[in-house]
């Protein structure tokens, strides 16, 4: 079974740090672009940040400078180091991948969450 794993969230106090890591696994080809969302109460779900299989990052605004996003090619996984946290970045961060499971057949998949809550 073809699955999205993410762990790292918690609790932290504003300015702290905090790393998500999200694991792809079962039979899997090709890992293709991997991508992390975030879901705040009452807003809509966003793009924080994406990073391509070969390694080119973008970044939404108001992440830029603060998150870095970040893969290892060979444990199919993406990270997401957070630095300098404000309690704005408090929601629910999702795991994102392109998963390509056979030969040209390319498939997304959404990890279950982890939740980041910023305390002022």
């Amino acid at each position: 079974q073809v699955q999205l794993v993410e762990s790292g969230g918690g609790l932290v106090q504003a300015g702290g740090s905090l790393r998500l890591s999200c694991a792809a696994s079962g039979t899997i080809l090709s890992v293709k672009a991997m991508r992390w969302y975030r879901q705040a109460p009452g807003k809509e779900r966003e793009l924080v940040a994406e990073i391509t299989s070969g390694g080119l990052t973008n970044y939404v605004d108001s992440v830029k400078g603060r998150f870095t996003i970040s893969r290892d090619n060979t444990k199919n996984t993406v990270y997401l180091q957070m630095n300098s946290l404000k309690p704005e970045d408090t929601a629910v961060y999702y795991c994102n991948a392109n998963l390509e499971l056979k030969f040209g057949a390319v498939h997304r998949y959404w990890g279950q969450g982890t939740q980041v809550t910023v305390s002022s």
